[in-house]
């Protein structure tokens, strides 16, 4: 496995990669890499659509980027415990059969600070966008800055933050990026916990009670589907986070999964998104289902 932490040594490698003709399959990160990454490291490891199209039938190379991306973060607080676990991640990766992998500092991503400001239009106003102002321009940034140095042929990203997902393609539509997005479940643990690497700031305590974020989706999905309607299941939720004081309830919806607006009707299988977040001491949790 390859490991660079310049653009400079990263973008040499590739040149060589894509001169021998295999496409590049990439999964960015923020390190404090659990199963879940893993699971997109092996979607792009074993992704084959290029065989018998214009590449040849090498397998894609899998790159991994490592970057705790600082202008997506609202809090400082929240960025200062954000986990950072570079040595045992890249031995994960390593196991996994990852290719190559960009570590970069925040120098070298950010050598002179980012002016440039991305709006995401409608995406911004809506839960992640509305709780946290300006965190997906700095997705958005620093993305873009990554698929510049990386050029791959496809991105792989973990359903559980599906608002990013929407905002990547956003971008991706809208700055004609030759890259195609691939969406893949989210991981869960064997509790229906949503995994996540803010999971480990979580106490003891605090983790057997994150499980409720995943079992209040899953009765708001029975609810819908046994036509309750869906203001009714809104204040059920609400009324259910109301009992638990330990929680701060910021949002939950049901929207278009792929452009993440609010709907009032159930739609076509595989479009109607369930999405929560929610205070739990000082850890922020989000999931989603989409069904």
């Amino acid at each position: 496995m390859h490991i660079f932490s310049t653009a400079t040594e990263l973008r040499r490698y590739l040149n060589t990669v894509r001169r021998a003709g295999r496409p590049v399959h990439f999964v960015p990160t923020m390190g404090a890499l659990h199963e879940g990454h893993l699971s997109l490291i092996e979607a792009a490891r074993t992704d084959l659509w290029h065989l018998g199209g214009d590449f040849g039938q090498e397998p894609a190379l899998t790159v991994c980027s490592i970057f705790v991306n600082p202008t997506q973060f609202n809090n400082p607080d929240d960025l200062a415990r954000y986990p950072r676990t570079l040595e045992a991640d890249l031995a994960l990766l390593e196991a996994a059969g990852c290719d190559a992998v960009f570590a970069p500092s925040v120098a070298e991503m950010y050598p002179v600070p980012a002016v440039l400001k991305i709006h995401f239009g409608d995406l911004e106003t809506v839960m992640e966008g509305a709780f946290r102002p300006g965190h997906f321009n700095g997705v958005g940034i620093v993305v873009a800055k990554l698929f510049h140095l990386v050029q791959p042929d496809r991105a792989y990203f973990g359903q559980k933050d599906l608002q990013q997902v929407a905002v990547v393609k956003r971008l991706v539509r809208d700055l004609s990026f030759p890259v195609e997005i691939v969406r893949c479940p989210t991981l869960r643990e064997a509790d229906g916990l949503a995994m996540s690497s803010r999971n480990r700031l979580l106490s003891p305590d605090e983790r057997r009670q994150a499980t409720e974020l995943y079992r209040v989706l899953t009765r708001a999905q029975s609810l819908l589907t046994d036509e309750t309607p869906m203001d009714a299941t809104r204040a059920a939720v609400a009324q259910h986070f109301a009992d638990l004081p330990q929680f701060r309830l910021e949002y939950f919806e049901i929207a278009n999964a792929d452009t993440l607006q609010p709907v009032g009707d159930l739609q076509a299988p595989g479009t109607t998104a369930l999405l929560i977040a929610a205070q739990l001491g000082k850890v922020r949790l989000i999931d989603n289902l989409v069904f």
